[in-house]
């Protein structure tokens, strides 16, 4: 049964960026960090608070730099739970469901078994203990960390099991080798769900087969719909493509988002993405200290919507990796890019055309989301200012990206046809 269609549109030391609990104008973290200090930025909040300032987390670490210098530790405590956690209502999933007996493949930069809220739930194969970006742990800790002693600061799934896998080099640059030998190691190992944190700007045949084996063997795999957009010039210069794995059949394709459900500024077009998920001033750990982070990007909207398939597969065992993907799908609040609504994910009974039936709850609101177009526009302006202060990495990245499209895919049109439902 094919998926139904698709929707879209087309260090040294990390910088200390802000957060609030009504954050509607929040901060993307930069592509990567170079060998000096990333600018303090403030980025300003709706409702006009300060705030809490954070040290932020790379995304990857200057390639250029002879040495590698690990991202430190933080030593902020956040004070607040984010407006993500808020918008994904997870107070209320976690009376439901914490996501126990599922594991999720993680391939990013790592995980480190260790890290605040993770110890005893995370098994690292390879180099994937060694850590040194962060943003592996950082997200591991958005799937299934318990938020340690800020427990209104757990992931989505905080009783579900990581497997740490590689996917890039120590710097955190993807590799197509690694992230393809990561999903076949992570179907060898029976992984419920497998979150594929990079995006790659061809397509591999290798990484086709080996994504091809693991829904076959019934994993849902979730994997990023673009990489984090370059550091020096505009992403508006980039012609609108697919990437992989995120462009392979059955794969759910996830875009990240501000708070009032746009794309940030400067993201990379893409068409076929599935889900939008909170991708912006978004709080987790790290794998040094126990301090907190400030972070952001589509591989953090990617870890949030791993995590909510975690959640339905815990509570749906008998759903197929299909039916978990289209109940995610299903239940997600409808605007132009769908936006991920985990507790309806859980909670929402289909129907047999895969609709939800009656009045179907939703998730509370808890973010009160005015018309934001205008602070969006200001974290626009912040996020180019982070981009320009960076190292110019992003532009290194994209030398010899093929700049013609990626074949479409064959997705049906919208309300095609009507699955079966888990």
């Amino acid at each position: 049964m094919k998926p139904p269609a698709r929707r879209g549109t087309g260090r040294p030391r990390a910088g200390r960026l802000l957060y609030g609990v009504s954050l509607a104008a929040a901060l993307v973290v930069p592509v990567a960090v170079p060998a000096q200090a990333a600018p303090v930025t403030r980025t300003p909040a709706a409702d006009g608070p300060k705030g809490q300032e954070l040290p932020g987390m790379p995304t990857a670490l200057d390639p250029r730099a002879e040495a590698v210098a690990c991202t430190p530790a933080s030593k902020e405590q956040a004070e607040k739970q984010d407006w993500s956690r808020q918008r994904l209502d997870l107070d209320r999933l976690h009376r439901h469901t914490t996501g126990s007996g599922v594991t999720v493949a993680l391939i990013s930069t790592g995980v480190d078994p260790g890290a605040e809220g993770l110890d005893g739930r995370v098994t690292a194969q390879g180099q994937a203990a060694d850590d040194c970006v962060g943003q592996g742990t950082f997200l591991a800790g958005l799937i299934a960390g318990t938020g340690g002693p800020t427990p209104r600061l757990a992931g989505v799934a905080p009783g579900a099991k990581v497997l740490a896998l590689r996917g890039t080099d120590r710097r955190g640059q993807p590799d197509p080798a690694l992230v393809t030998a990561a999903v076949r190691a992570a179907t060898t190992a029976e992984a419920d769900v497998i979150a594929v944190a990079v995006a790659l700007p061809r397509k591999d045949t290798a990484l086709t087969r080996a994504v091809a084996e693991a829904r076959k063997a019934g994993a849902v795999v979730v994997a990023s719909a673009t990489p984090e957009p370059p550091s020096r010039g505009s992403a508006d210069e980039i012609p609108s493509r697919t990437y992989w794995p995120a462009g392979e059949p059955g794969v759910l394709a996830v875009a990240d988002m501000l708070p009032a459900g746009a794309r940030p500024d400067g993201a990379l077009p893409t068409g076929g993405i599935d889900l939008a998920a909170p991708g912006a001033g978004v709080v987790s750990g790290g794998p040094r200290g126990k301090g907190h982070y400030l972070g952001g990007g589509v591989a953090v909207a990617t870890a949030y919507t791993a995590g909510a398939a975690a959640a339905v597969r815990a509570t749906h065992p008998e759903a197929s990796a299909d039916a978990v993907t289209r109940r995610l799908t299903a239940t997600a609040y409808p605007a132009d890019l769908p936006q991920l609504d985990a507790y309806a994910a859980v909670t929402t009974v289909l129907g047999d055309t895969g609709a939800p039936v009656g009045g179907a709850e939703r998730a509370a609101e808890p973010v009160t989301v005015r018309n934001t177009s205008d602070t969006d526009r200001a974290t626009g302006r912040a996020v180019l200012f982070v981009l320009l202060g960076s190292a110019g990495v992003g532009s290194l990245l994209w030398a010899g990206f093929a700049l013609t499209r990626a074949r479409a895919r064959g997705w049906r049109p919208a309300g095609a046809g009507t699955p079966d439902q888990g």
